[in-house]
């Protein structure tokens, strides 16, 4: 593993950059990519932000989205990107099966990679590494990277202090979550000095839903939501079916696993999504309970400890029985 301070005198001179986060990525992944790649141009460096899939309409605002490549849509022109960079940063996820088919191609190239992220247990992979779960955001991360590393704090413009705010005010609910610390507020606080326009971010953010969106999220509580008091768990199961009838599109379910949170005494809540291939899990939870353990011993995925998700090929039905038989193992956890 190399100092990732050396990175300052490496992007002395111009270079071929690529930026990559997860797929469906969200307000941090889409948040920090595109405040990376504002600021590296600025420098006089030719970069790319490749998505492995696509990702919400509501992040679509963001300055110089128009410049991202989705590379299920453009194979070719990613994998040659991928192969002719100098230098490859991934955000916001912890190792290259993460990201799909493009990890492959990513592993292979002869870049150096930087791992920019705040998930637990990174892979590895990585030449060099800007990692901590402590930081409430992969955007904060990037922001320490401008300011303190490259010592560019200069370059933080209203389009950079805008995509970075829109990670971490994503990333921390608003502010709401305990990794949001005083050092985090005056990170914000500075965002906002820089331009950071934070009442119409949240409005484009938060205020910019379909009405599919609002009805299935009415479907989900009233008719979805199963409450398990001998667990204080609470658990949402949606159908592929139930899907295509309010016609979902990405990013329309995000956050509703936090509506069961937020019922007085649950202490883990689950979200089971029925996709093409997979069935798709995000769980959350309070306190000491570890989401994360569960998505990691069960479901081939992880995250944080209070927010993570995995997946499963068992049919979404088996899948809601695995917690009938996983939940009694937690009992004595959940109940305190």
């Amino acid at each position: 593993m190399l100092e990732i301070a050396h990175l300052k005198e490496f992007l002395i001179e111009p270079k071929r950059i690529v930026i990559t986060t997860h797929p469906k990525p969200d307000g941090d992944a889409m948040g920090s990519s595109l405040g990376l790649y504002t600021y590296l141009v600025q420098k006089g460096h030719q970069v790319q932000v490749i998505t492995p899939t696509d990702y919400p309409s509501f992040l679509q605002w963001m300055p110089n989205n128009a410049e991202v490549i989705i590379f299920t849509e453009k194979q070719e022109e990613s994998k040659q990107y991928v192969a002719d960079a100098d230098l490859i940063f991934c955000l916001d996820f912890n190792a290259l099966v993460r990201i799909n088919e493009l990890g492959i191609y990513v592993r292979e190239s002869k870049a150096k990679k930087v791992l920019i992220d705040h998930h637990l247990e990174p892979e590895g992979f990585e030449d060099y590494r800007l990692w901590t779960t402590s930081a409430c955001a992969t955007a904060q991360l990037v922001y320490e990277f401008i300011v303190n590393i490259m010592g560019d704090k200069h370059l933080l413009t209203k389009d950079v202090a805008s995509c970075l705010y829109t990670g971490i005010m994503t990333d921390t609910g608003s502010f709401r979550f305990r990794s949001t610390t005083s050092n985090v507020h005056h990170i914000v606080a500075n965002l906002i000095d820089c331009g950071a326009d934070n009442t119409l971010i949240h409005q484009l953010v938060y205020d910019d839903f379909s009405l599919n969106r609002l009805r299935f999220l009415g479907n989900c509580l009233l008719n979805k939501l199963e409450v398990l008091p001998e667990y204080n768990t609470a658990i949402i199961v949606i159908t592929a079916q139930e899907l295509d009838q309010f016609k979902i599109s990405t990013g329309d379910t995000e956050g509703i696993v936090n509506y069961a949170l937020s019922i007085s005494g649950i202490r883990l809540a689950v979200l089971i999504i029925e996709r093409p291939d997979v069935v798709k899990l995000s769980l959350r939870s309070v306190g000491d309970f570890s989401a994360n353990e569960i998505c990691k011993k069960y479901f081939n995925g992880g995250g944080h400890k209070n927010a993570s998700g995995g997946f499963s090929t068992d049919s979404i039905d088996r899948v809601r029985e695995k917690f009938n038989v996983i939940l009694p193992e937690y009992k004595s956890l959940l109940l305190i």
